[in-house]
């Protein structure tokens, strides 16, 4: 037998025949013969390679390995033509085509990049984003009463941060005309979002590198909500001031409807399979029910994510608005409320834009990464039209007295903030959709250690590595000066809102960091600063 002391020259003629047979496996799968693992040393001595033995790979490997430090530069490089996009919140970042891609030659095979610039996998951290459970749970409890509290310091009376009176009875909470308005207003949007109309477009690669469908029709969506208002004022007289009157009850609607809606999504998402599910799906039921378990739950072709996202709350913002200058306008008091009409104005003019441009919103964190779980599905029909609309309503119940030169800053200070925001998501949305644009043949990438990925360091992107977020909070504090300064409260929307994207950031610079290890290290120091140039 071979290995036993008794039979030595049978197990020299065994260890000869298994060397040789391990040289040739060797020379097949393309490495030197000298890197067979666990070899004794007499064994090397008698399998000391001839001339004619001679191992070629390693000429190969140093071949390989030149073309590969050569193709990633440390340094950023013009743009090339030849790149795709993929984009989450955070800096631009680009793809290359995959039928663009360059093959490694059959006589020159790629070598394996070091494991220390291997691109991290996308896998969830399981509870540790918002403080894991446990600052989920409060996260569920204390943002709705975050939106009650506030509404209920600012009332016709007064708009103070004093302490509240707290209204008592439960008529005050619930109402079923309040039910009826909620509901309706969601079923008639699902009905708009499914009408065939508008242009379906793909979405970025999620799991398993599919490309789901989207149709965008957000827009027209839009105008047939708001001619729908104006129809129903003007020729069924009905009466639009019942929204400020059920206010309350509303909140309590939308409030309810969003627990469900989220109950039902969790639910359903404990039998999704694994490739369905969301990168933050911990298995932990308060954190999965807050985070989202599923990333893009859908009825067929209808994305429940997609559609919350722009459509109920975000049409229903504007809707909102459009019942308070009604109301304003019917009262008559304090006509015309020029602060009113133009913050209305403001966002009505954000929210078009935000669905004239919907397919954007596909490359965004929240479609890409976020599961849709409680913190979207409450933000997207609670939390957007009942406190952003807290300026209008500010300015309904307390009219302010602008000078024109006032009204023209702040006027001037919106634009400013617009083209920033507009600029900045056109500049990389564009060099998505189209990186042979002659317009954009300026910008400048640089190469990261994923295959194919490159970050934008030019443009508006090279001011900040988020300069839509800068757009947004500079819109965000010309929506709160017309309010003037009696109150805080109606600068809750610009101080919210700065939290949010700093924090947002952090998530982003952590993912990206994760992704792209020294390589992001380099893209910070070309691009300094986070969201303010020369401050953050």
């Amino acid at each position: 037998m071979p290995g036993t002391p008794a039979r030595p020259a049978k197990q020299a003629m065994s260890n000869f025949t298994r060397s040789s047979r391990s040289r040739s496996r060797s020379r097949s799968r393309g490495r030197s013969p000298g890197r067979k693992s666990k070899a004794s040393p007499s064994r090397k001595a008698k399998q000391s390679p001839s001339p004619a033995r001679k191992p070629r790979s390693s000429s190969k490997s140093r071949s390989s390995s030149k073309t590969r430090a050569a193709a990633t530069p440390s340094t950023p490089t013009r743009q090339s033509a030849r790149l795709a996009e993929k984009q989450t919140n955070g800096p631009e970042e680009v793809e290359k085509k995959p039928e663009m891609e360059r093959k490694p030659s059959p006589a020159r095979p790629a070598v394996a990049t070091p494991v220390a610039d291997k691109p991290v996998a996308d896998k969830p951290v399981a509870d540790s984003e918002f403080g894991g459970p446990v600052g989920a749970f409060f996260c569920i409890v204390l943002l709705p009463a975050t939106v009650y509290v506030i509404n209920i310091m600012c009332t016709e009376k007064s708009c103070t941060l004093a302490i509240p009176s707290i209204p008592k009875k439960l008529s005050n909470y619930f109402d079923s005309k309040a039910v009826m308005i909620g509901l309706g207003w969601f079923v008639f949007q699902v009905v708009l979002a499914v009408l065939p109309v508008g242009k379906v477009v793909s979405g970025q690669p999620v799991k398993g590198l599919q490309r789901l469908q989207y149709r965008c029709n957000g827009f027209i969506a839009l105008m047939v909500s708001l001619v729908a208002l104006g129809v129903g004022q003007a020729y069924f007289k009905v009466d639009l001031s019942t929204v400020h009157t059920l206010w309350l009850q509303l909140i309590t609607t939308a409030i309810v409807f969003s627990v469900v809606l989220s109950l039902v999504l969790y639910i359903r998402a404990r039998s999704a399979k694994p490739n369905a599910l969301a990168f933050a799906a911990s298995g932990n039921a308060i954190y999965d029910f807050w985070m989202g378990r599923e990333l893009n739950p859908r009825i067929g072709s209808f994305d429940w994510k997609f559609f919350c996202e722009l459509r109920p709350g975000l049409i229903g913002w504007v809707a909102i608005n459009m019942c308070f200058l009604a109301e304003a306008y019917g009262s008559k008091s304090g006509w015309p409320n020029y602060p009113l009409i133009m913050v209305c104005g403001f966002q009505l003019l954000y929210v078009a834009d935000a669905l004239w441009s919907e397919e954007a919103i596909l490359t965004t964190m929240d479609i890409i990464h976020e599961g849709f779980g409680f913190m979207l599905c409450f933000g997207d029909l609670a939390w957007v039209p009942f406190l952003y609309s807290l300026q209008p309503r500010f300015l309904l119940e307390h009219p302010q007295s602008l000078p024109w030169w006032a009204l023209s800053a702040v006027a001037l200070l919106n634009m400013i903030g617009f083209l920033i925001f507009r600029g900045s998501n056109s500049q990389k949305n564009m060099f998505r959709k189209n990186p042979y644009d002659p317009a954009l043949a300026h910008l400048e990438s640089m190469p990261t250690n994923v295959p194919g990925k490159r970050l934008l360091v030019s443009g508006w992107w090279g001011l900040c590595r988020h300069p839509n977020y800068l757009g947004d909070l500079i819109i965000g504090l010309a929506w709160s000066l017309p309010c003037g300064f009696s109150s805080l409260l109606p600068y809750f929307y610009p101080i919210y809102f700065f939290i949010l994207l700093v924090h947002r950031a952090m998530r982003d610079d952590a993912m990206c960091r994760k992704k792209y290890g020294a390589h992001w290290d380099h893209y910070c120091e070309r691009v300094k600063y986070v969201i303010i140039p020369y401050v953050y």
